[in-house]
This record gives C-alpha cells, structure tokens and sequence, in this order.
C-alpha cells in the first residue's frame, strides 16, 4: 500500500468542528479558535493542504506549552490617514491577521489605501486566506509575514531569511477572487513535514541538508533554498528581503536571522514576535469601480483565453486551480494524512 492511500476524506463541517474542539481543549479563546479554524479550513479546502488542518496540531501544541498566549490582549493603534499597528499580544496569529485586514479595509474605506503592520504574533498559517477576505469586500487585498531562518540566502550554506509568504487577492466582478498566494522559498516548510508524514521524496534544488547540501530526502531536509532555485535563487531571496523589511523592520517585530526559532517557541515557551503587513486598496479610488471591473474582467479573458502548449490544459489564473479544487473537494470531502487524523480523533 503505498502512503497516499493512507490519505482518508472528510466533510468540511466535521473537519472545522474537530479543529476548533482540539483548539479550545488546549486553551484557546473561542473566537481565536473561530479564526485559526477558518484559516486552516481555508487552506484545505483549496487544496493546500501543507497549511491547512494539518497545521491543529501545531497550534494546540504551542498553547499548551505556552508558545502563544491563549489570552491575548490584543491593542490596534489607529497612527495616521490611512496606517496602523495592532499588537497581537503574543496570541494565535490568525485573529491577528483577519483583524489587520479588516482595519486595513476600514482605513481604504476612508483613504483609498489602508496598510496595518502587526508585531508581537506568530505563525499565520496560509497568507490567502486574508486577503481573499479583502477581495470579498470589494477591495485589492495584500498580505505578508516575515518569520524565523529557515531558507538560505543565494548561495548561501545556512538558513537567513523565512519562508515570508506574499499574497494578494483581487476581487472579479461574478466569479471568485483572483488569488495569489506564494512563500519566497522554494516550498513552505510544511510541506516538508507534510512529505514526511506521506513517506514521499521532495523535488530536486528546493532544500539542503545540514552541511547546506541539496536534498530530496525529506526527513534529512534542514532548511530550504530560496524561490528560484541554485541558478536564479537571487530573485527569491531579494523578495524574502521585501517582506522582512516591511513585516519586520517597519512594525517593529523580530528579523528573521535573530528570531525565536519555531523549536525553542515549542519546548522552551519562547515567543516568536512575528510580523504581519497588511494592504487594502480600493479600486473604486483609482480607475473607478466600474472601469476596474470592466478592465479586470478583459485582463482575464485575454489571459485564460491565450495559446496553451497542452489543448487538455488550457492557461489559468491565479486561484483558478484552487477554486476548481474547493469545488471539487464540496463534493469528494478533505484529504487528512493520518496524524492528522490521529489529532483529530478520527481514527
């Protein structure tokens, strides 16, 4: 039997009802609870599974060793026209990150853009799921973290930089979202361990090894190499770059190089200080509401209407294989690996 037969499929109701049980047995506030599950469900249902309810068991861990604050206290400062800080008080990431973006559309609302830095946070799980929120609201949606060294520098034979996710999501007039959603490393990390659990190899030229040398083997993966790979990593790096400067050096969290790593976060109950950075900009304020809709909706058809090399696989978007696999996954259910399903208590 190969291991991913072991993958079983579960409804999203059972799954999101599993999630936020596990997540308030282990001390989170019922609305922390609400939002983690609706990140994590996020991710599962359009097919990124790295991120999605794989992820429970991470989180209960880290509140139960006191990794995250279960009782955060979390303080946005409103900071100008169109700006603000949210401390997130050291709890579950994902209420930090859906509230930084709903303060970022409340401040486009007023000022055509709004931008919220967020400091004192943790892991935020799948970036997506946030700005698909803003695009929900009619507004462009922008989002990213930075986080502890995981990913080398180009040419580089330690870890330096995070994974420092960048995603954005723009609203289309009678269909989903368009939606981008990327870590400046080759892969996330989770999927390295979501490789782990499936018994499965990792693609050549996206992580090293402790002595800094490539790898496919996931469980000797130590750290990844950055988006682009060994001869055009410089492009993932320098964007890795990006994302520290604006989630970490502009709201005040830890840099990448010096943060709590994720293993001290769990055994020694440090706390990371992640940072977030959050964009809302809304069209109406620029080329006008209808005019964006018309435009993006002639920049979608030209796209997905071009010359594919495959006549079985026509050009698509981004989001549009995710949305595809939220529709299909409606019907079939959820794939969970089996510790996940162990977390969960379904087998």
């Amino acid at each position: 039997m190969s291991s991913m037969t072991k993958l079983l499929y579960y409804p999203e109701a059972l799954l999101s009802q599993r999630v936020h049980a596990c997540l308030v047995e282990a001390g989170a506030e019922d609305t922390d609870a609400e939002a983690t599950t609706r990140a994590l469900l996020h991710a599962s249902r359009i097919g990124v599974d790295s991120h999605g309810v794989r992820l429970v068991g991470h989180y209960v861990r880290l509140l139960r060793s006191g990794g995250v604050n279960s009782l955060p206290v979390p303080v946005f400062t409103r900071t100008g026209p169109a700006t603000g800080q949210l401390n997130a008080d050291g709890g579950l990431a994902h209420s930090a990150a859906y509230r930084a973006m709903d303060e970022a559309v409340s401040l486009a609302r007023d000022a055509g853009i709004g931008a919220v830095g967020v400091h004192h946070s943790s892991h935020f799980g799948a970036a997506g799921a946030y700005v698909v929120e803003a695009a929900r609201q009619g507004m462009i949606g922008l989002i990213m973290s930075n986080s502890d060294a995981a990913v080398s520098l180009f040419g580089g034979a330690r870890p330096f930089h995070g994974t420092n996710p960048i995603a954005m999501a723009a609203p289309t007039s009678g269909s989903d979202p368009w939606l981008m959603d990327i870590a400046t490393s080759s892969i996330p990390f989770n999927r390295v361990k979501l490789y782990r659990s499936l018994g499965l190899s990792l693609p050549s030229g996206v992580a090293a090894s402790d002595d800094g040398r490539p790898t496919r083997d996931a469980q000797s993966a130590a750290f990844l190499q950055p988006l682009g790979g060994e001869e055009f990593g410089f492009k993932g790096a320098a964007l890795a770059g990006l994302v520290t400067i604006l989630a970490g050096v502009l709201t005040g969290a830890a840099l990448d190089p010096v943060m709590v790593g994720t293993d001290e976060e769990q055994s020694d109950r440090k706390r990371q200080n992640v940072g977030h950075f959050a964009i809302a900009i809304d069209p109406a304020r620029f080329i006008g509401q209808a005019a964006y809709d018309l435009a993006m909706g002639s920049y979608l058809d030209l796209l997905r209407n071009g010359p594919s090399v495959n006549s079985h696989n026509p050009v698509m978007a981004p989001g549009d294989r995710e949305w595809q696999e939220a529709r299909k996954r409606a019907e079939t259910g959820i794939p969970v690996d089996p510790d996940t399903q162990r977390i969960l208590g379904l087998i």
